[in-house]
């Protein structure tokens, strides 16, 4: 049942045919913008179709360099035409960054149909060079600046190239109304198989003009695309730290446990914190390395200052009778200056 009910896959000419008649629509289009939505799902469908039309007579292999156009069966002549349809397709999609490799991938499309078009000797036309490399650091020889001589060869063949433009538009437009003519004709079935021919062979010397002019146009535009790119890449600031520190809150550092009481009295917007306190956090956030367990550190103090450690402990604690040895140890030192009841030593 369930092959019974599957669908039956488009057949080469009904994708080729397809994928045709969205393009023809595409150009037809009243829409403001090239990106509208409509129009853009229309060529993201013709650029489906085709694919799976081309990948078609790759699999057929319809088409081979050891035979003539003679030896093409007049059905087949259309799909000469699918990388000149995928290549106009290809530069309808509208995606700002990815125009470049939009504009490069319908080159390619068009110098393929450009060969295939050499290989079969159809129509009198040179390749397009290839474009210049965006690595290409070195400076080219200039024509224009070799003398008289030069300036006037490069004079001729700007106007030799003028000349040959304005001779394919003027063939592009006698062909468009000659197939203009025949389309109608070919539609109602009742064409024989020589206007098939001439009408397919027309279609394929329309198409060599248009992707000549394509790549011509495609060529300027990637010269502008590679040069933005290189500004967008010259004016990027520079990476930074990938973990930056995080800010610190200001604080005072004291010395000791009783100092920073005393101070934090004074300054109560700001915090406190001894030095093994700072140290302690720095450890924690993986600024300053910990040079091992604080038990075995304290084991290596000398005896005063394990004694001033747990005096300070005691305070901490407020131990009423450390408080008062402290007090008292104050208010003697208040009543007795330094150097006090040294009679002895006295030089």
């Amino acid at each position: 049942m369930a092959a019974a009910t599957a669908e039956t896959p488009p057949r080469l000419p009904e994708l080729l045919e397809s994928g045709w008649r969205l393009l023809e629509e595409v150009d037809a289009s009243t829409e403001p913008s090239s990106g509208a939505p409509a129009l853009q799902d229309k060529v993201r469908r013709g650029l489906d179709l085709l694919q799976q039309a081309a990948r078609g007579v790759a699999q057929l292999d319809l088409f081979s360099q050891n035979e003539d156009l003679e030896e093409i069966a007049s059905a087949d002549l259309k799909y000469l035409l699918l990388p000149a349809l995928l290549g106009a397709l290809t530069m309808k999609q509208v995606n700002l960054s990815k125009r470049l490799e939009h504009v490069q991938s319908a080159r390619a499309h068009f110098m393929d149909f450009l060969k295939l078009c050499k290989n079969y000797q159809i129509g009198k036309f040179h390749l397009p060079p290839m474009p210049e490399s965006p690595n290409e650091n070195e400076p080219r020889e200039s024509t224009s600046g070799a003398g008289p001589a030069g300036r006037q060869s490069s004079l001729v063949a700007m106007a030799s190239s003028r000349q040959a433009k304005i001779e394919r538009y003027k063939q592009k437009k006698e062909v468009e109304n000659r197939l203009a003519s025949m389309k109608a004709f070919l539609e109602s079935g009742q064409a024989e198989e020589e206007q098939i021919r001439e009408f397919y062979m027309l279609q394929i010397q329309k198409w060599i003009t248009t992707s000549l002019e394509e790549i011509e146009s495609i060529d300027q535009e990637m010269v502008i695309l590679r040069g933005r790119n290189a500004l967008k890449q010259a004016s990027a600031p520079p990476q930074t730290s990938q973990h930056p520190r995080t800010a610190m809150k200001p604080f005072i550092l004291t010395r000791d446990a009783m100092q920073a009481k005393v101070l934090g009295a004074g300054y109560p917007s700001l915090a406190t914190m001894t030095v093994n306190d700072w140290y302690e956090q720095r450890c924690k956030q993986g600024i300053m390395p910990d040079k091992g367990n604080p038990l075995t550190a304290a084991a290596n103090l000398s005896e005063e200052e394990l004694q001033k450690e747990q005096q300070e402990k005691k305070v901490e604690e407020d131990d009423e009778e450390t408080l008062q040895k402290i007090r008292a140890w104050e208010d003697w030192k208040d009543t007795h200056p330094k150097g006090y009841g040294n009679r002895k030593n006295m030089g």
